[in-house]
């Protein structure tokens, strides 16, 4: 692809070969005195500063502003924004933008813990609205309009609804143009994080775009499923509600004062990546992605589960765990980008026509791992995990309010009743079981426990090998 269409790329090129002599920032000058292996030292005279031509993210107005310029016009929003701190910070500056302390915010319950790091520095109360089960991917799905019209009639006073779409393992459900709607209709603008969709974009084969449906901001980890850096992401704003001032405020605030050239590089790569995305490289892909699956269901054993976007694939093999079948795929050579319980999920490339991927090699590695599952004398089995419920919560201390409360462990069998002086998350996805200030219930134990059973990590306020957590000791 012709650098012509990647203005900040094209700019970082001309720079570099006219051969500069740095007196300024970074401290490697150019990478002459980096200790990297070589191979890392390739891209460091492209890891400059603000200098003449290559503009400031902060105040744009050169390649920087054309490129942003570019992906707003890709994505059609009001405006568009590069992210060098990842979707975290998009999250929080859509949350800055939208509420002040004691604003009630509606939020999905298995949202990201960003998004709950957001809710704690803001000073918002959150009501959450819990996700329906999806049987089919055994995950925690998306949330059904009844109930979030069920949450916005309970607190009219709501400053915005805060959803997550689509799931990490790619279920989008079919309610979120009428949630939207509804919520409009109401005066209340809807955050969309949808850092596993910044590819929607390309083709009709993919599920449409929170913003396309009329959603108020949302934000793209560009990284995911883009040929991006890791935390290079995007935030869209097209609203009559939330300010493009405010969010650019903010991001302002909470953005490094200096940004990386090589991740607003690779921002600039991926947007014009996927805008030059064709109807024929969208049919390739699906041609190989069929064949992929088709050659993966011919392994004895191996089920795959499909999702509302094609980029995620599910592979389960009955009677393990997904952290089993992903501990022998790694000892193959073959990683994923998560295990659950059930499963272990793929995330497949975005390729163009005549782009190659190790799909045969990859077929035999996971038929290899398949086959090296250790023999069990009882087979596992269990349907779904123990849920919270589709119900509506609030937490019984925000938490600002936790902060200088006793705190003690607790075993997790004698918790109940009690409220979690932090929050509790199986990482990957980072999707928090217990929420900090939320009380414990019969419901989060038995999940616990069964997350235990089955050796899943864990962050936050948990002693694994202990079975105990952190909770308010009053």
């Amino acid at each position: 692809m012709s650098e012509q269409t990647k203005p900040l790329v094209q700019a970082l090129s001309q720079f570099k070969d006219k051969r500069p002599i740095s007196y300024h920032v970074p401290g490697h000058k150019n990478g002459l005195l980096s200790g990297l292996p070589e191979e890392m030292q390739f891209v460091l005279p492209y890891d400059l500063t603000e200098l003449e031509g290559l503009d400031d993210l902060h105040e744009p107005s050169g390649v920087i502003r054309e490129a942003e310029q570019r992906l707003s016009a890709l994505y059609q929003s009001d405006k568009s924004f590069f992210l060098v701190n990842g979707s975290t910070v998009g999250n929080l500056a859509m949350m800055y933008a939208a509420c002040r302390p004691g604003d009630t915010v509606i939020v999905q319950r298995n949202a990201h813990k960003s998004i709950f790091h957001a809710i704690e520095l803001t000073g918002a109360k959150p009501v959450f609205v819990s996700p329906a089960w999806s049987y089919h991917s055994k995950t925690p799905g998306t949330v059904r309009f009844s109930r979030v019209k069920e949450a916005i009639e309970a607190y009219p006073q709501a400053k915005a609804v805060v959803l997550t779409y689509p799931t990490y393992y790619g279920v989008a459900g079919s309610e979120l143009t009428d949630i939207i709607q509804y919520s409009h209709s109401k005066g209340i603008p809807v955050l969309v994080d949808e850092a596993h969709g910044a590819h929607f974009v390309a083709g009709s084969a993919f599920p449409q775009s929170a913003l396309e449906l009329g959603a108020d901001v949302v934000v793209h980890s560009a990284h995911k499923t883009l040929p991006a850096m890791t935390m290079a992401s995007f935030l869209h704003i097209k609203s009559t509600f939330i300010s493009t001032e405010k969010i650019a405020h903010y991001l302002g605030m909470l953005q490094s004062s200096s940004p990386s050239y090589l991740l607003m590089a690779s921002l600039d790569d991926a947007r014009a990546y996927v805008e030059s995305y064709t109807i024929h490289d969208q049919d390739d892909l699906l041609e190989k992605r069929r064949t992929f699956i088709d050659n993966l269901l011919a392994i004895k054993a191996l089920q795959i589960v499909e999702t509302d976007d094609p980029l995620k694939v599910l592979l389960r093999v009955e009677g393990y765990t997904g952290f089993e079948l992903l501990a022998r795929l790694e000892a193959e050579g073959v990683f994923a980008e998560l295990a659950d319980p059930f499963q272990v999920l793929f995330v497949l490339p975005l390729l163009k026509k005549g782009q190659a991927y190790p799909f045969s090699e990859s077929v035999q590695k996971i038929a290899a791992a398949v086959v090296t599952l250790p023999a069990k004398e009882e087979v596992w089995t269990m349907d779904e995990l123990i849920q919270i419920g589709e119900d509506i919560s609030t937490l019984t201390y925000l938490p600002q309010e936790l902060l200088g409360r006793d705190n003690g462990w607790k075993a997790i069998e004698e918790s109940v009743g009690y409220v979690a002086a932090a929050s509790i998350i199986p990482y990957p996805p980072g999707i928090p079981l217990l929420l900090g200030g939320e009380k414990v219930t019969e419901h989060h134990v038995t999940s616990l426990l069964q997350y235990l059973q089955l050796n899943a990590k864990f962050q936050g306020a948990i002693r694994a090998n202990d079975r105990q957590i952190q909770v308010i000791i009053d």
